[in-house]
Order: C-alpha cells, then sequence, then structure tokens
C-alpha cells in the first residue's frame, strides 16, 4: 500500500522511535506519565497536581504508558517493555480500591493494560481487570436515554451531569465489545451499540461535524442541551472530539459489521480531511479564531490512526483517499512536532487538552501513544489493542 519513499521514511521513523524510547521506558520505569515537565516525564502514581481523587493513580490516561510498553513489546521482543508495563498495570490496582475516583474512560485505561496482557500472554489475572472494568463502565449506562454518563459529581464542579454523555466515549466501547466477545454474554454489546446509536444520532451534526457533551433527560430520555466542552464554544468543532468519533465509529463497526458506524466514521472522516490545513497543522478546534493560532498535535496523531483502519477496510478505489491524508498528518508531526533528542522523555509536542485550558501546546501521552500506534500500523504488524 505505501510508496517505496514512504516505507523508507517509516523505517526512518520507526528506528528514531525504537531508539528513544530504550532510554526513556528504563527512566520512566516506574512511573504512569501524563506529561513531561522540563523535558522529564511526570507520574500519575503519585503525583496529584490538581488535588482532586481522580487527577492522580485514577487519571484517564493512565493506561496508554502501559499500552506504549506493549506495542513496544510486540515490535521489538525486548522483555524490559513487558515488565514496565506490567508494572504500570499492577498500579492501576489502586484505582478498583478508591472506586468513587473510576468514570467513563475505564476503557482507556484497561484496555491498553490488561487486555492487551491477556491478549499477548493470557494472563488470567489481567483477564479478571478487564472484566471488572468492563461491569464499572456498562454499570454507567442510562436506559431511558441510551447513553453511558460521563463523570462523576465530584468532578462535575457542581454542575448537574446525570444527563451528560460525551463523544470520547465512542473509544471507550472496545472494552465492552471486548468482554462480549471473551465471555459470550452480550449484555455488554448491546450497551455499547445503544450508546454508538445515540452518540450518532445526537452528536454527529449533517456537516460530519461533532458536538463534545450532550446533556440528555436522564430520567425520560431526550435531548436537552449541547456544549463546547473541550472545544472554541458550544457548536464548535473541537477536533480533538472529531478523531474520537473518526476512530470510535470505525472501531465500532469492526466488532459489530454495522454498516451505519462505518457510515458515520466516513461522514466524520471526510469533514476533518476537508479541514486539515495545507501545513498539516491541526487546530484545537477547527472552527477557532484564527489568532491565536491554537493547535493540539495530539488529534493529528488520533486522527492518523482511524484513517489508517478505515483505509483498510473500503475498497480499493477509496483506500489512497484515507492513507494520504493520514501520511500527510504523521509526516508533519515527524517533521515539526516530534522530539526525537534526548533532552525530552515525550516524542510529541503541542498536544493541547482544550481550548480554554492554560497549558497548550506542550506533551501529552496520549499523544506519543496515538503516534506510536499509527507508525505499527503503517508497518502492518501492529498490535491491536482496541
Amino acid at each position: 500500500m505505501l510508496q517505496t519513499s514512504d516505507q523508507i521514511w517509516l523505517e526512518q521513523v520507526i528506528s528514531k522511535m525504537t531508539t528513544k524510547m530504550d532510554r526513556v521506558s528504563e527512566k520512566s520505569r516506574h512511573k504512569i506519565p501524563y506529561t513531561t515537565v522540563n523535558g522529564t516525564h511526570d507520574n500519575r502514581i503519585v503525583d496529584n497536581p490538581l488535588g482532586i481523587v481522580s487527577n492522580g493513580i485514577n487519571w484517564w490516561t493512565n493506561g496508554f504508558w502501559g499500552g506504549m510498553m506493549w506495542l513496544m513489546y510486540h515490535q521489538t521482543g525486548d522483555e524490559t517493555y513487558k515488565e514496565i508495563a506490567n508494572y504500570s498495570e499492577d498500579a492501576l490496582d489502586e484505582c478498583f480500591r478508591q472506586y468513587y475516583g473510576l468514570h467513563h474512560d475505564v476503557g482507556f485505561m484497561w484496555l491498553p493494560t490488561s487486555v492487551a496482557n491477556y491478549k499477548v500472554t493470557g494472563n488470567q489475572e489481567s483477564r479478571k481487570r478487564a472484566m471488572h472494568a468492563a461491569n464499572l463502565l456498562a454499570g454507567r449506562f442510562n436506559l431511558a436515554g441510551g447513553f453511558i454518563r460521563a463523570w462523576n459529581e465530584s468532578e462535575s464542579g457542581g454542575r448537574d451531569t446525570r444527563g451528560w454523555a460525551i463523544v470520547d466515549c465512542m473509544m471507550n466501547l472496545p472494552l465492552l465489545y471486548w468482554a462480549t466477545e471473551e465471555t459470550g454474554d452480550p449484555r455488554f454489546k448491546q450497551i455499547a451499540m445503544k450508546h454508538a446509536d445515540t452518540c450518532m444520532n445526537a452528536f454527529i451534526r449533517p456537516d460530519g461535524s461533532v458536538n463534545h457533551i450532550v446533556e440528555f433527560d436522564p430520567f425520560h430520555g431526550g435531548v436537552v442541551k449541547t456544549y463546547g466542552g473541550q472545544g472554541y464554544e458550544e457548536g464548535s468543532s473541537w477536533t480533538r472530539g472529531q478523531t474520537w468519533a473518526l476512530y470510535g465509529f470505525i472501531l465500532s463497526y469492526m466488532h459489530t459489521q454495522k454498516e451505519e458506524y462505518l457510515h458515520a466514521a466516513k461522514r466524520v472522516a471526510h469533514y476533518f480531511m476537508a479541514n486539515i490545513p495545507e501545513n498539516g497543522i491541526i487546530p484545537i478546534d477547527f472552527r477557532q479564531p484564527k489568532e491565536p493560532e491554537y493547535e493540539d498535535s495530539t488529534a493529528a496523531a488520533i486522527a492518523a490512526c482511524g484513517l489508517i483502519e478505515l483505509a483498510k477496510i473500503v475498497g480499493q478505489h477509496e483506500k489512497d483517499f484515507y492513507m494520504n491524508a493520514a501520511l500527510k498528518l504523521l509526516k508533519t508531526l515527524d517533521n515539526s512536532r516530534c522530539d526525537w533528542t534526548t533532552d525530552s522523555d515525550c516524542i510529541l509536542t503541542h498536544g493541547s487538552a482544550a481550548y480554554h485550558h492554560p497549558e497548550r501546546h506542550t506533551a501529552i501521552i496520549y499523544g506519543d501513544y496515538y503516534f506510536m500506534e499509527a507508525i505499527f500500523k503503517l508497518k502492518g504488524n501492529d498490535l491491536f489493542l482496541w
């Protein structure tokens, strides 16, 4: 599928990645990092900068470091990566003991760690952890509204979020699909598909852009209101939200073969691709003001993963359409938004969690994870964790 020049570029990136991760993994072997501060990974096992229960070990991104270790183990066969992944997974057991800090993002946490471990090694303890997480996620399903509730009272700042759902949760659904595939119990898949159906109808706008947050009536169902969330404003187009939908609906199609999910993924993908700037740098929000030029490299990496999977699914006449867009995003990141030096623990720079968050253009661990995942997808022998 790749041209010779693309293959050469790909091998160069994998070489740089392997060299960097060999050093960084050893340096951070007893951490679960979220960001990089003065060139060094922080550690969510012990750090809790906001002083809330879900910002430390329960932080929603805490599965990505373990996922990176499993991807590197699959690529290199180096047992060190497996050891670090195991350490990361073991540390997450504290989340189950705390309970109150857990949320709708348990798929992000235990798919790249426990499900990955179970797939690779057959570890029964990992299977048990993943099943426990799947049951917690299923328990958040609201029957009246047909959605999985986002967030908890302690994270809502006093707002009533009982009817809130967010587009990000599309990426947590594979934990439920896996649980049904593993046990034969259909209820997990049924809940995942009900949520995906609701998201397809309530989140995706006619032009292919998506809402970040939709509030439903938690007692009777039906849309009450939409919110801009981490984007610029209500009605705008938060780019990472676009990618959660793009990749999330492709994954739901892969697990269910429901054609409507594939069509939804394409609609979001076409909107995203039509808005990629000429320079390939993805803004935080496609409808943000031109100045300042805020960007989010993580959205580019996630989009690339979804576009590559889409290219695998569609007919021959469509493949290059999606693959070329993915390559443009990844090559732009490699050329201008990757730190391949030994001065910093991160790979990807210029990640932004939200438009109005004060910490923009920084390193975020899921940016590194999805960039790595996309690169290994291109190689064709990736460890599929979703």
